[in-house]
């Protein structure tokens, strides 16, 4: 008996979705279009966001090896192998300096 209810129900909501409801058929049809607007703005950001980040990662890369090759060089990265303690006195007494510094503001 549910089932028969059902579909009833089911044929007449069928039978005034096409009979003389042009607010509603002209709202449906205009969310459509909306959504579809909305789906392609979408894709075309998320193309735009993957080729950014895509684009950024690449010149992360880039920046990273040059400032391996840039380290390797350095006459600090020389002095701090020539140097272990002093380097580590040196690193902490900046560490104790910035960290005064941070706690007077």
């Amino acid at each position: 008996m549910a089932t028969s209810n059902q579909n009833a129900s089911n044929s007449k909501a069928k039978q005034n979705a096409s009979n003389g409801h042009p607010i509603a058929d002209k709202l449906n049809s205009s969310m459509h279009d909306s959504v579809d607007t909305i789906t392609e703005k979408v894709g075309t950001a998320e193309e735009t966001l993957r080729e950014t980040a895509h684009s950024s990662s690449e010149t992360l890369s880039q920046k990273q090896q040059e400032m391996k090759v840039k380290w390797e060089k350095s006459t600090v990265k020389k002095y701090a192998v020539e140097n272990p303690v002093a380097t580590a006195g040196i690193a902490f007494s900046l560490g104790m300096l910035v960290s005064a510094i941070i706690k007077r503001k």
